[in-house]
């Protein structure tokens, strides 16, 4: 499995693709503001083509170019509904299940708090290693704040029972900052419910 990510933007978002191996399609995660150059550079390094952007919440940090990128390579956005009032174009309603897409079975997990239609991804890659993609909700040594429309309860609840319960050896790809493992936030974050435990 492909995953190649980069920070852009004022707010440094990190954005992702993932697909089966180089040369064929992609899912574009998180598309925030600035994120135009990097993406053709690393769309034409690793000769993949876009078929879908997934969104894990409407901040436009994360899906800042959603619309034009939508436009240019007429494809789809999928955004959680609760969310939809910060994207200006047309999305599909992205809600927990399992989504294929760019020949990966992306489950989607529902984890508000963040903002009201927060989601995280997980991917199985192909040699056995989990990931999670977490946008704002779960950083490395911290977890996304609460304010502006979301609310403290919901975060900690999402942590709890949606990413807490992913294998110690998940990755976690969060929206901001370096990589992770579930296992070495589970030991270590202070923010997290019942770290260190």
């Amino acid at each position: 499995m492909l995953v190649a990510g980069f920070a852009a933007g004022p707010l440094r978002a990190n954005c992702y693709l993932l697909a089966p191996s180089a040369g064929g399609e992609c899912v574009v995660v998180d598309p925030g503001e600035e994120v135009g150059e990097p993406l053709t550079a690393a769309l034409a390094e690793h000769a993949l083509v876009p078929v879908a952007l997934l969104a894990t919440h409407g901040h436009p940090d994360h899906i800042g170019s959603a619309a034009a990128l939508a436009r240019a390579h007429d494809v789809p956005l999928h955004l959680h509904p609760a969310d939809a009032d910060w994207h200006d174009g047309p999305f599909e309603a992205l809600t927990e299940g399992t989504l294929t897409v760019a020949g990966l079975d992306v489950t989607v997990l529902g984890v508000p708090g963040h903002t009201p239609g927060s989601v995280a991804f997980t991917v199985t890659a192909g040699e056995g290693g989990r990931l999670v993609l977490t946008g704002d909700t779960l950083f490395a040594g911290s977890i996304g704040r609460s304010g502006d429309r979301g609310a403290g309860a919901e975060l900690e609840r999402s942590l709890r029972t949606k990413l807490l319960t992913l294998a110690d050896d998940t990755v976690v790809l969060p929206g901001h900052g370096p990589a992770t493992t579930i296992g070495r936030e589970r030991a270590g974050n202070p923010f997290l419910p019942g770290a260190g435990v």
